[in-house]
């Protein structure tokens, strides 16, 4: 699953994000989602949440467990 939809995605799930910094190379980091932080049901380039280590991005791909 892509991270476009809001309703896809829980506290606790393990996503890949991308971080601002990484948005030119694409690098992707791997966490465990803490909030949530985009209000709208969707958005284009993925959905902005906090992992738990409290690194801020937005959601490329949602792992299922």
């Amino acid at each position: 699953m892509n991270g476009q939809n809001r309703k896809d995605l829980l506290p606790s799930m393990t996503v890949d994000i991308v971080l601002k910094k990484d948005q030119k190379t694409g690098k992707l980091t791997r966490g465990i989602v803490k909030d949530i932080l985009t209000k709208s049901s969707t958005h284009p380039h993925g959905i902005k949440v906090r992992l738990t280590d409290g690194q801020i991005g937005r959601v490329q791909v949602i792992h299922s467990n």
